[in-house]
This record gives structure tokens, C-alpha cells and sequence, in this order.
């Protein structure tokens, strides 16, 4: 495989050349290791391309992941205690998650919810999201996990692994592809999400 196309949101990519190049280098790596070819395995059962082989997202997921656990990228967990109260929030993303919950009973709840996020890959504070399933997963990675993710001084910089349109027209239909969440990103406008990330589309 390889990288086709990359955006860079806030300076993503040139933060990851200063500082990270070694990661840099090692996800450029792992996506040009991949033969694509291999995973062309599933069949299709769609009224639009029936028996037409396809890509295989469950296979390209799992030899990704094989590729970067290899190098000492891991999941990695965020969990944290939730309020609908605005004037709590700045306070509670300001303590460690050990402490939310005691502020949170102080404070006047009397039932403190806790929650988690999981991310994929993690390795020296930057995450990456490898994508092939339907577009809202997509959104929730660029819009909601990087961002609390970097919120949480867990990480610096999240990245997205996307197929470009040319992959994905040989994938099962409503996968998400590059094009379409770079243009969802932009019209955000410049500054939201506001985390830096790096987005790829690979074929």
C-alpha cells in the first residue's frame, strides 16, 4: 500500500516531522509493508456488484494491527467522570481521573457517571485510528476521541488511516474514505476540531 493522499489540520504533519519523525517513519512503514492484494478476499453480496471480491476490512484491520503492536504502538484508555454542568467542566478536565469523582459528590451529584474512550494505537503521546468502517465511526475519531484524547494531555497529535475513494469503490458499500472526511473537516473551518491531526488516505 501507500500514501496517496494527506491533509494536515493545524500543523499536524509538521509536528510530527519536528518532533516524531522517527513514528513518522515507522507508520509510512507499516502502510507500504501491507500487500494489499492478499486482503481482496471478501465477497460481495450487494445487489449493486454481486460476487465481485472485494477489500476485506476485518483482514486489513487485524494485519495493521499485528504491524504496529510489533513496534510498540498499543490501545490505550481514557476514562474519565462525565457532568452536564458547564460551570463544572473546566475544573474537572483540570484534575486527574482518581479525583473527579470525590469533586464531582462535593460539588452536589449525588450519582457521578464514569465513561471511557479507547483508542487504537498510542506510542509517545501521539494516536492513531486505523478506519475502515462506516463514515460515523470517522466523525467520532476526528470530532470526539482525538479531541478529548488531547484534552486530556494523553496525547499531542491524532492520526487517521483512511482509504481514498479509488479503495474504497472496491470495499462494501458506506465506508468511509479520505475525500469525504478531509471535506468534512474543512468545512468546520480552519480551526475545528481544535487538535492537531494528520489525516492519510492510503490504496
Amino acid at each position: 500500500m501507500k500514501i496517496a493522499q494527506k491533509y494536515s489540520h493545524l500543523n499536524g504533519e509538521e509536528y510530527l516531522i519536528v518532533h516524531h519523525k522517527s513514528n513518522y517513519d515507522e507508520i509510512i512503514e507499516i502502510i507500504e509493508s501491507i500487500e494489499v492484494d492478499s486482503f481482496l478476499t471478501k465477497i460481495s453480496k450487494e445487489k449493486t456488484m454481486p460476487g465481485k471480491m472485494l477489500f476485506s476490512p476485518a483482514e486489513l484491520n487485524e494485519a495493521f494491527k499485528k504491524k504496529f503492536v510489533k513496534l510498540g504502538w498499543n490501545e490505550k484508555r481514557y476514562q474519565y467522570y462525565i457532568s452536564t454542568d458547564r460551570k463544572k467542566i473546566p475544573k474537572l478536565l483540570e484534575l486527574p481521573y482518581d479525583k473527579q469523582e470525590a469533586y464531582l459528590i462535593e460539588s452536589g451529584e449525588t450519582l457521578p457517571i464514569h465513561s471511557y474512550k479507547q483508542t487504537d494505537f498510542v506510542k509517545d503521546e501521539i494516536a492513531v485510528e486505523v478506519q475502515f468502517g462506516k463514515y460515523a465511526f470517522v466523525a467520532f475519531d476526528l470530532f470526539v476521541k482525538h479531541l478529548l484524547f488531547y484534552s486530556g494531555g494523553l496525547i499531542n497529535l491524532g492520526i487517521e488511516i483512511l482509504p481514498t475513494k479509488k479503495m474504497q469503490s472496491q470495499m462494501s458499500s458506506g465506508v468511509a474514505y479520505y475525500e469525504g472526511e478531509v471535506y468534512n473537516v474543512l468545512r468546520h473551518g480552519r480551526s475545528n476540531p481544535p487538535v492537531p491531526l494528520l489525516i492519510l488516505g492510503i490504496e
